[in-house]
């Protein structure tokens, strides 16, 4: 369950963000961010997504038919940071 660096980055961002009461060490990456793993809404993603835009430079559109998989995990959505980020 240990993260890496960019996955702590990207869970304090969450936990900051959605202000979650939830500690970031407790966040397993490959635990699903909706429902039984975090229970983000759509509300929240949007919410990751743009802060996730602003501090890494990846453009995430609401229409892209790889986003149920680019959120599904914390772990998922940090190896598509990594591989998209311009910053």
């Amino acid at each position: 369950m240990s993260m890496n660096e960019l996955e702590r980055e990207i869970a304090t961002l969450i936990v900051e963000e959605l202000r979650l009461d939830i500690a970031i060490d407790s966040i397993d990456p490959a635990a699903l961010l909706y429902s039984e793993g975090l229970g983000l809404d759509s509300i929240d993603v949007l919410e990751i997504a743009l802060v996730i835009s602003q501090r890494y430079g990846v453009q995430l559109r609401s229409d892209d038919v790889q986003n149920k998989h680019i959120f599904s995990s914390l772990g998922a959505l940090a190896n598509h940071v990594a591989q998209a980020r311009t910053r």
